[in-house]
């Protein structure tokens, strides 16, 4: 299937079609059920491109969150000041780099989305958790955004662009808060958290309870909170996929879905979410995809 991919999308260059595969499999590991999604219901001509923009996102991400300041501050500059002359000169030794310069052959609209990104993804580097709610806000634009966008640009409609941003946006907002409380347990370990601190004040809850990992019904309050509010952004981003092409809607629904699913699951773990992640039933994920496929099917 993955070959049949990479000749639907017109790519026969044998290099070009391992630089794709190794990017694949990179991707696969990153976040399973998400590229499952992506194999099981994309047309095949888009999907290598969805694979390259996934894993130059995740790639960046790794940068910009492994190891201590000085050197994720280095391993970005190298990695952006990379990224800048492929882009200038079309030329690049970097696998990953020319999977990207061949996706841009295609997909011109992806350049500005990356553009944008590079202009603001070191805001990831200063992260040391949020103040205020307008804090968090901040950093969605800053970075979340931008980091979706570079594989959102490559489903975006002919028209209503700026409702199909909008929405995005909704849709990023209520993923990412979801990241924030189900990885609780990572983030302290880490030293800091991504629920701002005025929220946490609103339940009387302090970095020493949680870093005491006690489960108490005020932390249960606070989890309920976030993830609530995390579901209702899902539900509103519910006409993301109305605004695409017919045959890229099945996959945007069953990403929603998924998240959803997990934000179920983090609500039923609660407090717990203190000593490790949820996420949502093996069944449930595959009853999700397989109902999104039918529904292609469907239509198309």
């Amino acid at each position: 299937m993955w070959k049949q991919s990479l000749d639907a999308a017109g790519i026969r260059d044998p290099q070009l079609r391992r630089d794709y595969t190794a990017q694949r499999r990179l991707v696969a590991r990153y976040r399973r059920s998400t590229y499952l999604a992506a194999r099981l219901l994309l047309p095949p001509p888009v999907l290598p491109h969805v694979v390259a923009a996934t894993a130059v996102m995740h790639h960046g991400d790794n940068l910009l969150d492994t190891g201590p300041k000085p050197q994720r501050i280095a391993a970005w500059a190298s990695w952006e000041q990379q990224l800048r002359k492929a882009l200038e000169t079309g030329e690049t030794d970097t696998p990953l780099i020319r999977t990207l310069l061949h996706t841009l052959t295609g997909h011109p609209r992806l350049r500005p989305a990356l553009e944008e990104y590079l202009s603001t993804a070191d805001t990831d580097l200063d992260f040391k958790g949020f103040t205020t709610e307008s804090d968090y806000q901040a950093y969605l634009d800053a970075y979340s955004l931008p980091a979706f966008r570079l594989i959102a640009v490559l489903l975006e409609p002919e028209t209503d662009a700026d409702r199909y941003r909008a929405l995005c946006r909704t849709f990023i907002d209520g993923s990412q808060r979801l990241d924030f409380v189900n990885d609780l347990a990572e983030d302290l370990r880490e030293g800091h958290l991504g629920i701002p601190t005025e929220t946490l004040d609103r339940f009387s809850v302090t970095m020493a309870d949680l870093t005491a990992g006690v489960q108490s019904a005020s932390v249960g309050a606070l989890v309920t909170h976030e993830v609530e509010a995390a579901r209702r952004d899902l539900e509103s981003a519910r006409e993301l996929p109305t605004l695409v092409a017919p045959q890229h809607r099945a996959l945007l629904a069953a990403v929603i879905d998924i998240e959803l699913l997990t934000a179920s699951a983090a609500l039923t773990r609660g407090a717990a979410l203190l000593h490790g992640s949820a996420r949502p039933p093996l069944t449930s994920t595959l009853r999700a995809l397989r109902d999104a496929r039918r529904r292609a099917r469907s239509q198309g």
